[in-house]
């Protein structure tokens, strides 16, 4: 398991040329072809911005009265964790005449999907940070210095469960189905469409054991709410969590990487 961890490092040009080709082939036939990475999420803030401040002016009370920015700053990288998690649980499968060639790494495969969804988190990025400017939300460097570690411990948390799903799915098809229903369950089960105030303290403490809890209240405090950066304790102890996570994960693909080839 060490050694296939330590070859990682030298796939890393071929896990460039992955997500290279992974984005192009997104966008495809499209006439704007890579503008669409900024264009969609700018077409996603602003309906987000007239449904709440037009259709359902002030659907909660927030810091903030811009509740569609708000909303945003959880669900860009929400968007990023479970298209990553869908990716990956189906790479193997879509990528089976690779995993047959024998000198072929399989964990490429699902590393590829988690990055390539994170490049789209990126381009997603500075429309976001856009409107965060015009809006005049205070954006400080005390609070900003945390984002790339946030972004970091969401990368291993994804790649952890990302390697994990591609390993298990290969056997078992149902997961395909079963992710999707379990992802809408995650979706409302994190404080993206609500603040964490509002949610009964008897049920706080269940939402505390949700990974990306911890991830959605860190992106709203660094880019959202004024004040200092409250939350850098539990987003530490997820740190930890998401690299016991990867290693879980990476081993139990490796365990079962001989008999990919045989199932996909």
């Amino acid at each position: 398991m060490v050694f296939n961890l330590r070859q990682i490092v030298r796939y890393r040009a071929l896990i460039q040329a992955l997500v290279a080709r992974e984005l192009k082939a997104r966008y495809r036939g499209s006439v704007l072809g890579f503008f669409w990475s900024f264009i969609n999420p700018l077409l996603l803030l602003l309906v987000y911005t007239f449904v709440f401040s037009v259709v359902l002016p002030r659907p909660m009370e927030v810091e903030d009265e811009n509740y569609a920015l708000f909303l945003f700053c959880g669900l860009l990288p929400w968007t990023w964790f479970s298209a990553s998690l869908s990716d990956s649980a189906n790479a193997l499968l879509v990528g089976g005449n690779l995993i047959k060639k024998v000198l072929f790494p399989a964990e490429v495969l699902p590393i590829v999907s988690v990055l390539a969804n994170m490049m789209h988190f990126f381009f997603g990025l500075p429309i976001l940070l856009a409107f965060l400017i015009y809006d005049r939300t205070p954006l400080t460097a005390g609070e900003l210095v945390w984002f790339p570690f946030v972004v970091l411990v969401q990368l291993v948390l994804s790649l952890g469960i990302g390697l994990l799903l591609a390993a298990l799915t290969v056997h078992f098809r149902d997961i395909k189905d079963l992710l999707s229903n379990l992802l809408t369950f995650w979706f409302f089960s994190t404080p993206i469409i609500y603040e964490m105030s509002f949610v009964p303290a008897g049920v706080r403490k269940f939402l505390n054991l949700n990974p990306f809890t911890h991830l959605a209240i860190s992106y709203q405090e660094i880019l959202f709410y004024k004040g200092p950066f409250g939350h850098w304790k539990w987003l530490v102890a997820l740190a930890v969590a998401s690299v016991l996570v990867f290693f879980v994960g990476y081993f139990v693909f490796d365990r079962l990487r001989d008999s990919f080839a045989e199932e996909v």
